[in-house]
């Protein structure tokens, strides 16, 4: 099989983190995720793909969580050689002056098509290289700004080189999942100067590589926009004046602005929603940026009860996510006993690991993502009495928390332990749980066995969002803020509902009113639909899957990466 997409003209993925396996420590959150779930597509669609990062033999981190919220890192080193074929080919890149040796690591990625699509792990751990250089592919978003360009560096550089070394030679479109393997470019630049026989780069390079490139862009967040001075980047790269003097390289002369390289180096650009394209348009003012809304695995995402249900009413979902759509005609007694079977997982699961009961007849809300102050997972308790009054005197209500701060966000960390706080606080009212160290298991885990799924970001900073793809999957309604894909996904009181009415206000403001928006769908909505209407609560669920579920997955994502970005040029 490998041979036989060496010999087609395929797309070579590269992305930082890849979440391809929950054994495999390769990834920190969302964007490794998609990845992921972008490969699984490709495999079941028959799209034929290379994909490349990183390691990371010590993993991201373990989380450990403190009685007060504390957030402490734990290792997390996985056994390569049991999950991964180690291949026989060798490159190298040159690191502020030295040789570092790179070989890669094979994983498979076999689709319901039977089409594999493999995906090669760098891996610069080598008795050839110093000490220091062997821990490059050690630690996922670890170190310094030199460790995190020299990491980049590997990925882009290395990862065209070790491409060459085994053999793709027919690759079509280089897609850069974000900005980190941006320095992909440089390499591609050098293939077209040896091609014309030049030892430097020139413009006329820039117009072949151009044609050549994809790039994704995934937030609007700004550090999450990789920067390195021009004496950082010359001192690890090299004093290539030809490289870093061609229009387009350095921003405003100086900087090496990874996201600004790759909008310049690609002949189609997008964003990751609707909205998203729309900000990254203000955002990157004179490029052109399109949207490709994001998705997630449906054939990963579906918790296994309701994989079975589907399996007997809507036999061809797997293949067609589109075909979902027929979730309507499933009957509502069926749709809520697999809900309660994929419930009751959850609520054993934290019986077992916590030692809390939760109750699953009590309507229980779940919010599990990264830990970051924009996402505002405290906005639940901005008014903790009014909350109070709403479990007294409405219904009853538990909640589920999870999630993992970046090791030096010191203000994420602060975020989780507020809301232990919180929980303290209420504690002899509503249960309240966070859960540690969270990954690939306990997402599908929680997205699926929870009755709704929360999301507060701070708009318009959530460039997509996923985690509310894989709940509508699961007939789990969203009651989320207007931002990302929920501005397309929400039809009000059919596929969940809306906080708040977008509209932008000063920030103190907006989270007041935000918050008293969430408190009153809740209050006047929510709970008595759950406790009082159940029927149509269920209608909510079953609209779920039919209209979020059946859109709003990587299938159809692929197939308008291949109609408009790697199949039109």
């Amino acid at each position: 099989m490998q041979e036989l997409l060496i010999d087609r003209n395929i797309v070579a993925y590269f992305s930082m983190e890849i979440g391809i396996d929950e054994k495999i420590h390769t990834y920190s959150g969302g964007l490794g995720i998609l990845a992921g779930d972008t490969i699984r597509s490709s495999a079941d669609l028959k799209v034929p793909m290379v994909a490349i990062t990183l390691l990371y033999r010590k993993g991201h981190f373990q989380q450990r969580l403190e009685k007060d919220g504390w957030q402490r890192e734990e290792p997390d080193p996985w056994p390569v050689e049991e999950f991964m074929q180690e291949m026989p080919s060798r490159t190298h890149v040159i690191i502020h002056g030295r040789t570092v040796h790179l070989r890669a690591w094979k994983y498979e990625v076999k689709g319901i098509s039977g089409l594999v699509v493999p995906v090669y792990f760098l891996d610069a751990d080598l008795p050839e290289n110093s000490e220091w250089d062997r821990t490059l592919t050690h630690h996922l978003y670890g170190g310094d700004n030199y460790y995190r360009l020299c990491q980049e560096l590997i990925l882009g550089v290395g990862g065209a080189r070790m491409l060459k070394e085994l053999g793709y030679s027919n690759i079509r479109s280089f897609h850069m999942n974000e900005g980190h393997s941006a320095l992909l470019t440089m390499e591609l630049l050098d293939e077209e100067a040896k091609k014309a026989g030049r030892d430097h780069v020139t413009e006329e390079d820039c117009k072949k590589v151009h044609k050549k490139c994809v790039f994704t862009t995934h937030t609007i967040v700004p550090a999450a926009h990789d920067k390195f001075t021009r004496e950082m980047a010359e001192m690890i790269i090299g004093k290539r004046d030809d490289f870093f003097g061609i229009n387009g390289v350095l921003y405003n002369g100086n900087t090496l602005n990874m996201t600004f390289l790759a909008l310049n180096m690609s002949r189609y650009v997008n964003g990751v929603a609707r909205s998203h394209g729309e900000i990254s348009r203000e955002l990157f003012s004179g490029y052109s940026i399109n949207s490709i809304t994001n998705g997630v695995h449906a054939g990963t995402w579906v918790s296994a009860p309701f994989r079975e249900l589907f399996d007997q009413h809507i036999p061809m979902w797997r293949k067609d996510n589109f075909s979902l759509r027929y979730a309507l005609n499933i009957p509502k007694e069926d749709i809520w006993e697999t809900h309660m079977q994929a419930k009751r997982k959850l609520m054993e699961h934290i019986s077992r690991e916590t030692g809390l009961y939760m109750d699953e007849d009590v309507l229980t809300i779940g919010f599990a993502r990264r830990a970051a102050n924009y996402k505002r997972a405290d906005l639940l308790f901005h008014d903790i009495e009014r909350l109070r009054n709403i479990y007294d005197n409405v219904g009853k209500f538990q909640v589920i928390y999870s999630g993992k701060a970046h090791p030096a966000d010191y203000s994420a960390k602060e975020l989780i332990k507020k809301i232990f706080r919180a929980k303290y606080s209420l504690e002899n009212d509503i249960k309240i749980v966070y859960l540690e160290n969270y990954n690939m298991d306990l997402g599908a885990m929680i997205t699926s066995g929870v009755d709704i799924w929360l999301n507060t970001p701070e708009p318009p900073l959530e460039a997509s969002g996923t985690s509310g793809m894989k709940a509508a999957l699961n007939g789990v309604p969203n009651l989320s803020v207007l931002d990302g894909w929920w501005i397309e996904g929400n039809i009000e009181g059919v596929t969940g509902w809306a906080i708040g009415n977008g509209v932008s206000t000063s920030q103190e403001n907006k989270h007041l009113q935000d918050a008293r928006s969430m408190y009153d769908k809740l209050e006047n909505i929510i709970l008595p639909l759950y406790y009082h209407d159940r029927n149509n609560f269920i209608d909510v669920m079953r609209n779920s899957i039919a209209i979020n579920g059946s859109f709003f997955n990587t299938h159809r994502m692929i197939q308008e990466y291949v109609l408009n970005a790697y199949c039109c040029y």
